[in-house]
């Protein structure tokens, strides 16, 4: 179906007028296609990560060789999401970014979105090559952020990301737990 303005239209849910390239930490969480559980199983007593939540283990570890600026902090991967924290350290912005009137449109290189969306096409392409279904969806279209503002707040989604799969066997059936 071709672009049609008056039908397609996404608001974005980044802060307006915030620089995603900006040195700083961010918390992003990452659903999978449909919340298809994907990348891990968590019963009563494991936890274990599936073939493709693997090969998204591997692509999410090689994020820091592609973008040396960035660095990974605690994360988790979960049936059907997965939480990370992205630290980006200061780049220099007069050789790394063009002039504003240069691009735009389109995502800035270095920023947090760039890094996200190279994750996203990497792993879709290695899990595909695994499946054998090229072109398949792994990931839903957008990414959930927040940027973390204080030594406090990076604590506090540290433990969220550590308790997670706790919290997931909690939403599993009696008979399951």
């Amino acid at each position: 179906m071709p672009f049609d303005p008056t039908r397609h239209h996404r608001r974005s849910i980044r802060l307006a007028g915030y620089d995603y390239t900006q040195a700083g930490a961010y918390f992003v969480t990452i659903c999978t296609h449909r919340r298809e559980p994907l990348l891990a199983s968590i019963s009563a007593t494991e936890y274990t990560l599936t073939q493709v939540g693997q090969f998204v283990a591997r692509c999410w570890l090689a994020l820091p060789r592609h973008f040396p600026h960035a660095m990974l902090d605690a994360w988790v991967l979960m049936p059907d999401h997965m939480h990370g924290i992205i630290i980006l350290r200061d780049v220099n912005h007069e050789s790394a970014m063009p002039a504003p009137s240069s691009r735009p449109n389109g995502t800035r290189p270095n920023s947090l979105n760039a890094i996200i969306q190279n994750f996203k096409s990497v792993s879709t392409r290695k899990v595909n090559q695994l499946r054998h279904a090229a072109g398949t969806p792994l990931w839903h279209r957008d990414y959930y952020e927040r940027i973390v503002r204080d030594d406090r707040g990076l604590d506090a989604i540290r433990r969220y990301i550590e308790n997670n799969p706790a919290r997931w066997r909690e939403r599993l059936p009696p008979h399951q737990r």
